[in-house]
């Protein structure tokens, strides 16, 4: 971790795969965060990292959403990572890219935590295009930002 990330609060996002959706938040907020001078710092954790078949560590649409808003990979984890109990704890604030698919994992793998997450509304790949779905979490990624600075 950069010293940054040890002077600044705690945002987590929270997908399935961390292979794509939340890897966009967390790239995108961070990329917005730093310019701003904001002291909040990103990172995202998957549910169910091992759905993914092939071993790229980024969705290509991910990939080519960030490099599109010149935003670097840096802003984004290394590579797909589990959610951890720790993970949860030591956050300051975690959001769940979406209710209906993450509400039921989340308690049954941290009992007591799924109504301890706020929860957006993007669909993954099987119910929305990725142009879609990433705008949707560029506009809530922009609304957030707005509110920490507000506060």
């Amino acid at each position: 971790m950069s010293t940054l990330e040890h002077e600044t609060q705690r945002l987590l996002f929270i997908c399935t795969g961390n292979y794509y959706r939340s890897r966009f938040a967390e790239g995108l907020f961070n990329h917005l965060a730093s310019q701003l001078g904001l002291p909040w710092w990103a990172y995202s954790r998957g549910l169910n990292i091992n759905w993914i078949i092939d071993n790229s560590q980024i969705s290509p649409f991910t990939e080519q959403a960030l490099r599109t808003r010149k935003i670097g990979l840096e802003h984004t984890g290394m590579r797909r990572m589990p959610l951890s109990g720790m993970d949860l704890h030591s956050s300051d604030r975690v959001i769940a890219l979406k209710r209906e698919e993450h509400f039921p994992m989340l308690a049954h793998q941290f009992p007591g935590w799924e109504d301890r997450v706020e929860y957006w509304a993007v669909h993954d790949v099987d119910l929305a295009t990725p142009e879609k779905a990433l705008a949707e979490i560029e506009g809530h990624v922009h609304s957030l930002i707005e509110e920490l600075q507000s506060a």
